[in-house]
């Protein structure tokens, strides 16, 4: 079967069990042993079937993933069936034997969140002291080992501030990428969304700031569940007298900004699939339908394939093709996976009076 959309990322919540205590969790984690979770058997044959049909790169998260004693044996199974594996984690399970076996599992890169440049914004946003300085450690340990390692920031008004900060701190430790994710109220987002979201200007601001960073810094810098970026991107380029291409603007140039169901979908750690892992709508669990199936067949993800379906600024904006508004936000907001991104600032055209 011939399809024009194809899955790049799969995110899979291996595990809800974590160790921190974030007031962001969109998984709402906590320590507690979860029932239900997939086995290693049942997680084999849906890595044989993701393979079989696709070649995506596969993300295994939680919770905190490395909390399930069997991660190894996830890893080394997916890569060595030629998967492209990626682990995300808080770091602070991190020693060094364990970023032995990460690289030894051929878990590719690393990604660590780091909420702040210290550990007093890091510790809070987190909720455990200590978390930055073990996560630090983890980091030093991939590095040691070897490991190729990306650091995740979630912005919210409590570090919008030392994002220049983080970045030096990511140049600094040598990381690849730094990736700055913009808050979705889910799970524990939805409470702290009052107090912690930034303005829909505030929200321009930064990613016009990231713009910036990103033509005078060698990390690779991607912004995350934040598709006004690619709407930026062409507007400075406009600007500039240029062109938007892979040379000068890396993977920016040749993606739209929310992937959900048409690029990219999430595996919770019970087999449900969702778009993402901030739209909680379930279209199917791996447990009961094959994954390519529930891929090649959601109704949901044939909506969110068709920008046509966009309504209100985002289906009349005249760069709905690149961004197409954070569906997760929009739902949130609205019930409606296709409404309008509520957090954008942006008029389109043909909506000006």
């Amino acid at each position: 079967m011939k399809m024009d959309h194809v899955p790049r990322l799969v995110f899979w919540e291996l595990t809800k069990k974590c160790n921190l205590n974030c007031i962001h969790c969109r998984a709402e984690a906590d320590s507690a042993n979860f029932t239900g979770e997939l086995e290693l058997p049942e997680i084999r044959l849906v890595i044989d079937d993701i393979k079989q049909h696709y070649n995506p790169i596969l993300v295994l998260t939680g919770g905190e993933p490395l909390y399930r004693p069997d991660i190894f044996e996830i890893a080394t199974y997916a890569s060595g069936r030629g998967m492209r594996v990626a682990l995300a984690t808080n770091g602070t399970l991190i020693a060094r034997e364990v970023a032995a076996s990460i690289r030894d599992s051929g878990i590719l890169r690393v990604s660590v969140s780091l909420d702040g440049s210290g550990a007093e914004s890091h510790d809070g946003f987190r909720g455990i002291r200590g978390a930055f300085e073990k996560a630090m450690n983890g980091i030093r340990f991939l590095r040691e080992a070897g490991v190729e390692f990306q650091i995740n920031t979630t912005v919210t008004r409590r570090n919008v501030d030392s994002l220049e900060d983080i970045i030096r701190l990511a140049e600094r430790e040598g990381a690849k990428a730094l990736h700055i994710f913009m808050l979705v109220p889910v799970g524990c987002g939805i409470e702290i969304a009052a107090s912690e979201m930034l303005s829909r200007e505030k929200y321009e601001d930064v990613l016009n700031w990231f713009y910036d960073r990103s033509r005078d810094t060698a990390l690779e810098l991607r912004a995350t569940c934040a598709p006004h970026y690619y709407r930026i991107l062409r507007q400075r380029a406009r600007e500039e007298g240029r062109t938007v291409t892979p040379e000068s603007d890396g993977m920016a140039a040749m993606t739209r900004g929310c992937l959900a169901g048409s690029g990219v979908c999430f595996i919770s750690h019970r087999g449900d699939v969702q778009p993402c892992g901030y739209l909680p709508i379930k279209v199917g669990n791996v447990r009961e339908t094959p994954f390519h199936k529930i891929w090649e067949e959601s109704e949901v993800f044939r909506n969110l394939r068709d920008t046509a379906n966009l309504t209100g600024k985002c289906g009349a904006c005249e760069y709905r093709a690149w961004c197409g508004g954070c569906r997760a936000r929009a739902y949130y907001e609205n019930g409606n996976y296709c409404a309008e991104e509520p957090y954008c600032v942006y008029v389109p055209a043909r909506m000006k009076g």
